[in-house]
């Protein structure tokens, strides 16, 4: 067996069904899940359509490089959305089967074994970049992130030595499960390390078209484009993005995504792809062209999103540290104040209400003498608004009973 495969740690929802081993909630509530980021508003009529429309397409082997209409697709949107020049669709684009699925297998294709590589990941952490890393045969190398910076990782931190080794570098913008989004200094002071030392940054960016404020978040592609990021006349380069459609488009089922970027890296994924038989079916890529091609339906998910976290912030705020993210489906909330470390936090709460979130200790490791996920929970505003806020009034409820004396 793979060696590697005993680096691997359980998912954080195993550890939670763990956590509540032994323990019977409260039969006098309905159980409401606020731990999985699972969209749950309606999948769009439109794209059931063009799928069901489609289905001719599973007598056909698919093309590991996706079909010209999906390519095109994929393209035009990146451009729209992010005010990009024409991209090449040939070589700038790549569907994929869901931006985890890529997360993971890209590794494989950047990492060279035993070289004693590093990956680098923000603390806390999507478990895919971890287990990534550790299948390619390299070492996870975590960076807390800062709350007096936004949530950032704070790679000024980060001593010398361990720059000339990183190869490649994970990042989520915006962040899961922060919700944070980085800003154009930001990425400029990654790229420039990029530069330096030569390594590739996979950007993640599931959850871009889910943000609460006026401005779209800042892409990275966007980002390299206003700086004029380039190498030997490449443009995007040592960048490689990674998006969905399971967020914008509540089709996690679907499982369709694409990477853009650095055309010399993405031909060789694409040859890696070619071996690991991963192409898209024909059917799941015309919905998938139906589903980029329009924006009312991210529009009005998006308007739901917001108006779910109006009603719901508010409440959690009157009894933990928690603020409005910039972006995500997430509250990332400092349970401190309440005496209890996030696991009994979530355990009581659980027991007693009969409501799941998520122990932040479980997205994070412990690293450079801290876990950033300690004292904290993800709770994960999937639902439809009303169970959101049933959910809001018991962790409220639970909250005040225990300041009771």
């Amino acid at each position: 067996m793979n060696p590697h495969l005993d680096k691997l740690q359980s998912y954080p929802f195993e550890k939670l069904r763990q956590l509540f081993a032994g323990s019977t909630p409260n039969p006098a509530f309905k159980p409401i899940s606020l731990g999985m980021g699972e969209p749950k508003h309606p999948t769009p009529a439109f794209i059931r359509q063009a799928l069901v429309d489609n289905l001719d397409g599973l007598a056909c082997y698919p093309v590991t490089a996706g079909s010209e209409a999906l390519r095109n697709a994929i393209a035009s949107w990146l451009e729209r959305r992010y005010g990009l020049p024409p991209l090449d669709r040939a070589t700038q684009v790549l569907p994929v089967n869901g931006s985890r699925e890529a997360l993971f297998s890209f590794a494989q294709t950047v990492i060279a074994p035993d070289t004693g590589a590093l990956v680098m990941c923000p603390n806390p952490f999507y478990q895919i970049y971890e287990g990534a890393a550790f299948l390619a045969g390299a070492e996870p190398y975590f960076v807390n992130s800062d709350p007096a910076r936004n949530f950032a990782p704070d790679y000024d931190s980060v001593p010398e030595e361990v720059w000339q080794r990183v190869r490649l570098l994970f990042i989520c913008s915006p962040g899961n499960p922060t919700g944070a989004v980085l800003t154009l200094t930001d990425w400029e002071n990654l790229f420039a390390l990029s530069e330096r030392y030569n390594f590739i940054i996979a950007a993640d960016e599931c959850y871009s078209e889910i943000y609460h404020g006026a401005e779209p978040p800042l892409g990275a592609m966007q980002a390299a484009h206003i700086l004029g990021l380039t190498r030997a006349g490449e443009p995007y380069a040592r960048l490689v993005v990674f998006s969905s459609l399971s967020k914008r488009s509540n089709v996690p089922g679907m499982r369709s995504g694409f990477v853009a970027g650095d055309a010399q890296v993405l031909k060789q994924y694409l040859l890696y792809r070619t071996y690991h038989g991963s192409a898209m079916g024909p059917h799941v890529q015309a919905a998938s062209v139906a589903a980029w091609d329009d924006e009312t339906h991210v529009e009005e998910n998006r308007a739901q999103y917001r108006a779910k976290f109006a009603a719901i912030t508010p409440l959690i705020q009157e009894v933990l540290d928690v603020q409005m993210p910039d972006a995500s489906f997430y509250l990332w909330a400092d349970v401190s104040r309440t005496g209890l470390s996030d696991t009994e936090f979530a355990r009581r709460l659980h027991a007693e209400y009969n409501v799941t979130v998520l122990p932040g200790s479980y997205l994070a490791r412990d690293a450079h003498g801290s876990n950033p996920g300690r004292n904290r929970i993800r709770m994960a505003l999937v639902a439809e608004t009303g169970e959101g806020l049933e959910a809001a009034r018991r962790i409220v409820q639970f909250c005040h009973q225990l300041n009771k004396p």
